[in-house]
This record gives C-alpha cells, sequence and structure tokens, in this order.
C-alpha cells in the first residue's frame, strides 16, 4: 500500500512539473509573440515613413509643372521689381540732370565766376560726350572756338543727335 501511494504521489507530482513546463512554455511562446507583433509594427511604421519619404522625393524631383509654375512666379515679380527700379532711376537721372544743370548755369552766371573760353559745365561736356557716342561715323563732332576769350563755352558746330526737348545743355551765348 505505501507503494501505491508513492506512485500516485510521484504521478502527480510528475503532472504537476508537466503542467508548470506547460504554462511555462505558453507564457515563454506568448511572450515571443508579443516580442515579434511589436517587431512587426516597428517595422510597417519604418517602412510606411521610408514610402513617405520616397513619394515625396518623387514629387519634388518629379512634380514639373508646379515647380515652373513657381519659378514662372517668381520671375514675373522680379521683372516686376526690376522695372520698378528702372523707371525709379531713370527718374531720379532726369531730377539730378534738371538740378545740376540748374546749379551750373547758375554757377557760370554769376559775375564773380571767371571762366575761360575752353571751360565746360559739367553737363554740357556730358551732352557733347552723349553726342560724340551718338554721331553717325563714330567722330567726334567738330567744336567752334569762340574768338574772344571771354565770350563762354565753346559750341558744337552742328547738332548731330536730338535730345526731343528733355534735360540738356541750352545755347549760351
Amino acid at each position: 500500500m505505501a507503494q501505491q501511494r508513492a506512485l500516485p504521489q510521484s504521478k502527480e507530482t510528475l503532472l504537476q512539473s508537466y503542467n508548470k513546463r506547460l504554462k511555462d512554455d505558453i507564457k515563454s511562446i506568448m511572450d515571443n509573440f508579443t516580442e515579434i507583433i511589436k517587431t512587426a509594427k516597428v517595422r510597417a511604421g519604418e517602412s510606411l515613413m521610408k514610402l513617405v519619404s520616397d513619394l515625396k522625393q518623387f514629387l519634388i524631383l518629379n512634380d514639373f509643372p508646379s515647380v515652373n509654375e513657381a519659378i514662372d512666379q517668381r520671375n514675373q515679380q522680379l521683372r516686376a521689381l526690376q522695372e520698378e527700379c528702372d523707371r525709379k532711376l531713370v527718374t531720379l537721372r532726369d531730377e539730378v540732370s534738371i538740378d545740376l544743370y540748374e546749379l551750373e548755369e547758375e554757377y557760370y552766371s554769376s559775375s564773380s565766376s571767371l571762366c575761360e573760353a575752353n571751360d565746360l559745365p559739367l553737363c554740357e561736356a556730358y551732352w557733347r560726350l552723349d553726342l560724340d557716342t551718338d554721331s553717325a561715323d563714330g567722330l567726334s563732332a567738330p567744336l567752334l572756338a569762340s574768338p574772344e576769350t571771354g565770350a563762354g563755352p565753346l559750341q558744337p558746330a552742328a547738332s548731330v543727335h536730338s535730345h526731343g526737348g528733355g534735360p540738356g545743355p541750352a545755347e549760351h551765348t
């Protein structure tokens, strides 16, 4: 009898041991499965991020119509800015030219100023230079010397280019 009792007890211990191993193995399988799912989620997330990055790169590199439209729009903005700057510069140049001419007229017409026959106001020298570069044959326009030394600045013999009534030297007599 003692042997029968010992046998069931060892069977029971053996069954308990099997049960414990079974629970441990199931727990290990569950832990491994959970880790596989986590890793798969991470890899899926990384894969989605890479896909999004590739799509963005494809659109940036291959979306020519929108890139061309953006370039054209920027070109139009810069051209408008350039035209505005050009207009302002021309206006400023004209105003400065008029003011300079008036100042030179005042300077050369004052009685305290002694002018030699070959002295030219700056704006007249500028306009004369303009006439020289605009001449058809590329030669400078001939100048007539005043017979008297105090008669005033030299005058061109013939007008090669007309400035259309714009700012420029007036005839000094």
